[in-house]
């Protein structure tokens, strides 16, 4: 069987984490500063903050930008639930606003048509690795006093505009998520990113329970968290290594130094990942763009590097007198996994109870994308072989469907 999408593991991977299982520290310990660096360097932004997992990185952005029970957050319904449960975690209330039907992502245009009063943040979800996220949208998201929070748990390696994704200038809070079927992967695991001092501080106070460790001579708390890992175990008095004080509720989303010891191998190999997820999203446009009734993801976009995280056809199984379910069970029969991203988040039982059933009257690109989506497998470690075997396969389908 061909999944969807994979990890790849090599035995640098293997050493690198091996390595931290004979040190001395299995968490706290340097490699989670080593990575975060290392992070923030790859993506030419002034900070990192990694974290447990990627919905962690998005619910403490909501924290520190200050969003809560009295605010809106606005998003996309075309995402994983985190993207909108985050707003949820905070007392906050979700503004869907529809997609562009080409680069299936949230627009300057689509969000001008739902704004409202007392939205305090947009998270822009970079849907299958396309990085949505403009300067102009950056404008008027600003304009308008919000937070703009790119959920680019698909994009890292990406780019627009000269710029790489987790260092555009006019984003506010950049998220990563490092799950197994990402581009890269330590496991579980997430980072923040972010220009702005003030708010890597509180991320770094948040991710370990809000606690502030003090000085016992000076009783004043060290300049951040971040200080404190580094220098907790570097000598000082008895009172050093364990006064602290918690002057807001945190929680424990701490990443783990063997994961961020994978990140660090990972992240060494990230620009072939790329590499190879456009290598085979080349193949498939050239083998199914012909096919009548069939959508390819968008291509020829001038000033982008998208990462590819995802490959989406878009099928009108209808006219070909068939379903989703009889096509996927098809390609499953011949060894090809694949998958429908996403069920759309506004039409989840929780939201419709949350937000009312008039919510989807307003996401009609939204819901005619997803009637007709499927995710094919994309992951780097495909072979030549698997590739064309997944190929062939859909092809077949394709052309039973229009026979």
């Amino acid at each position: 069987m061909i999944p969807y999408g994979k990890q790849y593991i090599d035995q640098a991977d293997v050493d690198a984490v091996v390595e931290v299982l004979r040190s001395e520290y299995l968490t706290c310990g340097p490699k989670v500063v080593e990575f975060e660096t290392a992070l923030a360097r790859s993506c030419r932004a002034d900070y990192a903050v990694a974290v447990s997992n990627g919905t962690a990185a998005l619910h403490l952005a909501m924290i520190v930008a200050s969003v809560g029970s009295d605010d809106c957050v606005l998003t996309t319904s075309n995402t994983f639930l985190a993207s909108a449960n985050c707003a949820e975690y905070v007392g906050a209330k979700v503004v869907f606003a529809d997609i562009d039907p080409n680069t299936r992502c949230l627009s300057l245009e689509t969000i001008q048509q739902v704004w409202r009063d007392g939205i305090k943040a947009v998270v822009a979800v970079d849907f299958a690795g396309y990085p949505c996220v403009s300067e102009e949208l950056a404008e008027f998201v600003h304009a308008q006093g919000a937070v703009l929070i790119e959920d680019a748990c698909h994009a890292i390696g990406g780019g627009r505009d000269g710029y790489k994704v987790g260092g555009l200038p006019w984003v506010d809070m950049t998220t990563f998520s490092f799950h197994p079927v990402k581009t890269m992967t330590t496991g579980e695991g997430g980072a923040v990113l972010s220009s702005n001092a003030h708010f890597i501080e509180r991320l770094r106070l948040f991710r370990s329970h809000g606690m502030e460790k003090y000085n016992a001579n000076t009783h004043e708390a060290p300049e951040s968290v971040h200080e404190l890992v580094q220098n907790l175990h570097k000598g000082g008095s008895i009172e050093d290594r364990w006064l602290y004080a918690v002057n807001e509720l945190g929680y424990n989303y701490r990443i783990t130094d063997m994961q961020c010891a994978l990140g660090l191998s990972q992240l060494g190999k990230l620009n072939g990942f790329v590499a190879r997820r456009q290598e085979i999203t080349d193949q498939y446009n050239s083998e199914f763009e012909k096919f009548p009734g069939v959508k390819t993801p968008p291509k020829g976009l001038s000033g982008f590097v998208v990462s590819w995280h995802l490959y989406v056809l878009e099928i009108n199984f209808q006219a070909m007198a068939t379903t989703r379910d009889e096509f996927m069970a098809r390609l499953y029969h011949d060894g090809v996994g694949t998958q429908a991203h996403y069920i759309p988040v506004h039409l989840q039982p929780y939201y419709m109870r949350q937000h009312g059933a008039e919510r989807t009257e307003t996401l009609p690109c939204t819901e005619a994308y997803y009637e007709q989506a499927l995710s094919i497998p994309l992951y780097p470690s495909m072979t030549d072989d698997e590739v064309r075997h997944v190929v062939a396969t859909v092809t077949y389908a394709l052309g039973q469907g229009h026979e």
